[in-house]
C-alpha cells in the first residue's frame, strides 16, 4: 500500500503554488496525497513567517499533529515543516518541536520524496535548505492545482527590497526569475486544459528580470513585465491577473498593457505600508508618498476603470500620531477598493526588530480600528457606484450563505454573489449589480 501524505497550507500564494508543486512530485514517486491529517503516514506543513501569529500557530499544529496520533493509539506520522520557518529556523526546529522529522527550505520542492525517504530509512533528522538544482524545473500537475479554473503561476521567487520590517529576503533568497517562454508554455497548457484564469505571482512581479529576453521578443514595452504581460495575453487565456506589485517598480507601461488587452484584469494590488515619508524612510521602502502618489495617478487616469488595493502596516516602530494622519490622508487621496491592514509584528532578524520606539500594543489596536473604519466608508462608496453596472464573474462555487446563490470573482478582484440559475463552476457570465455590501457585491445575471 502507498504512503499517504498530507500538506497543510499556511500563508500566501507562493505556498500554495509550492505545495501543488510538492504534491505533484509525491505523487510522481508513487505516494498518495490524502486531505486529512489524521489519514495520513506523512504530514508536511508549509510554513509562512511573515508574521509571528502565523509561526507560533504552525509549532501549535505540531503538537496537536503528534497528540492526535497519541489518543488514537497509533503510530506517529513522520511530521515534516516546510516553507519560510525550515528557512529561517533550519536545525532550531528539531529542538523546538522534537516531533519534527524533516526541515524542508523554501527552494527544496522538488527533493522532499528523496528526503522522506531517507527518514524512512532511520535517518533520526533530515534537513535541506539548499537552493534549486539547475535541472529542476516548474512542474504542476492540473490534479494538484487548488482549482481546476484559477491556476498560479510563480514568474519569480525571491526578494531583493530589503524592507526593514521583512523576513522575506531572508526566507525566500534573492529574485530569480523564470523564462517568459516557459511562462507562456504554461499558461497556453493551462488554457488547452480548460482553465479559465491564470495569476502571475510572486513577491514583487514588477521587478520580473528573466536572464534573457528569449520569447518576449514581438512584445514591446518599457519592461519586462509589462512585455511579459502583454506576451501572456496573447496566449487568449480568458482572465489574467498579477500580484504583487512593489511601488518602486511599478511603471506606467504596465497601465498601458491592460489598456490594450482586454483580458489582463482591471485590478492593481500596490502595497504602500504607510503614507508618512519619515516612516517608509525607516522601513527601507525605496519610495516616498509623492512617487506613490504618481504611480496611483496613472492607474487612475486609465482609460479603464482600474480596481486598486493597497497593505498598510500600523505601529511601525516610533510612528507618531502625525505619522499616522498622513497614513489616514494617503488612504483618503487614494480611494482604495480594499485595504489590508496590520499591526507591526516584530520579526526576529530584520533591522525593524532592533529599532527603538516600539508602540503600546493598545496604541496599534487604536489606529487599526481608525484606519480599517476609514476604509470601510470609502469602501461602502465605491462598492455601492458598482450597483446597476454590469461586471463579468467567473463562477467558483456555491455560496457559503445561500443554496440558491453562486458566488465567483469579477474581473476588478472583488467577490460577487448572484442568485444561481442553471450556472456551474467555471463559467464567466454577466452580472448586473443590485446592491452592495460592505466586501462584496450582490447581483442578478444578465439576461
Amino acid at each position: 500500500m502507498n504512503s499517504k501524505v498530507y500538506i497543510e497550507t499556511f500563508g500566501c500564494q507562493m505556498n500554495v503554488a509550492d505545495t501543488e508543486r510538492a504534491a505533484t512530485g509525491l505523487r510522481q514517486a508513487g505516494y498518495e496525497m490524502t486531505s486529512t491529517a489524521e489519514a495520513a503516514d506523512i504530514v508536511l506543513l508549509n510554513t509562512c513567517s511573515v508574521r509571528e501569529r502565523a509561526e507560533r500557530k504552525v509549532f501549535r499544529r505540531i503538537g496537536e499533529i503528534r497528540n492526535h496520533a497519541k489518543r488514537a493509539a497509533r503510530k506517529k506520522p513522520v511530521i515534516g515543516v516546510m516553507g519560510c520557518v525550515a528557512q529561517l529556523e533550519g536545525s532550531a526546529i528539531f529542538a523546538s518541536a522534537p516531533a519534527v522529522d524533516l526541515v524542508i527550505g523554501t527552494r527544496a520542492t522538488d527533493r522532499i520524496p528523496s528526503l522522506i525517504e531517507r527518514v524512512r530509512e532511520g535517518e533520526a533528522t533530515v534537513i535541506d535548505l539548499e537552493d534549486r538544482q539547475e535541472s529542476e524545473v516548474w512542474d504542476v500537475s492540473p490534479a494538484e492545482r487548488r482549482s481546476p479554473y484559477v491556476a498560479f503561476v510563480p514568474i519569480i521567487e525571491g526578494c531583493n527590497k530589503f524592507c526593514s520590517f521583512c523576513i522575506v529576503p531572508y526566507s525566500r533568497g534573492r529574485e530569480k526569475s523564470r523564462s517568459a517562454r516557459e511562462i507562456v508554455a504554461e499558461v497556453h497548457g493551462l488554457r488547452s486544459l480548460g482553465y479559465k484564469e491564470a495569476q502571475l505571482i510572486g513577491q514583487n512581479v514588477n521587478s520580473y528580470r528573466p536572464q534573457s529576453q528569449e520569447g518576449l521578443e514581438p512584445y514591446s514595452g518599457a519592461t519586462s513585465f509589462s512585455r511579459l504581460l502583454r506576451a501572456v495575453a496573447d496566449t487568449g487565456m480568458q482572465r489574467i491577473k498579477f500580484t504583487t506589485s512593489f511601488p518602486r517598480d511599478f511603471h506606467p507601461d504596465i497601465v498601458s498593457a491592460l489598456e490594450e488587452y482586454p483580458n489582463l484584469c482591471d485590478w492593481v494590488h500596490l502595497p504602500v505600508q504607510s503614507g508618512s515619508d519619515r516612516i517608509l524612510k525607516a522601513m527601507r521602502r525605496g519610495h516616498n508618498s509623492e512617487d506613490y502618489l504618481r504611480r496611483v495617478e496613472s492607474i487612475k487616469n486609465s482609460r479603464r476603470r482600474l480596481s486598486l488595493t493597497s497593505d498598510i502596516i500600523v505601529g511601525f516602530p516610533g510612528e507618531t500620531e502625525e505619522d499616522f494622519e498622513k497614513t489616514m490622508q494617503l488612504v483618503r487621496n487614494c480611494e482604495y477598493d480594499a485595504l489590508y491592514i496590520f499591526k507591526y509584528s516584530k520579526r526576529a532578524g530584520t533591522p525593524a526588530a532592533m529599532m527603538d520606539d516600539a508602540l503600546p500594543e493598545a496604541d496599534k489596536t487604536r489606529r487599526f480600528m481608525a484606519l480599517e473604519e476609514l476604509q470601510s466608508s470609502v469602501q461602502d462608496r465605491i462598492y455601492n457606484s458598482y450597483v446597476g453596472k454590469t461586471v463579468s464573474v467567473l463562477v467558483e462555487r456555491q455560496s457559503a450563505r445561500s443554496t440558491e446563490d453562486m458566488t465567483g470573482h469579477s474581473t476588478c478582484h472583488k467577490v460577487v454573489n448572484f442568485r444561481a440559475n442553471e450556472t456551474r463552476p467555471g463559467e464567466i457570465v454577466d452580472v448586473v449589480i443590485s446592491h452592495a455590501k460592505p466586501n462584496s457585491l450582490y447581483g442578478t445575471l444578465m439576461s
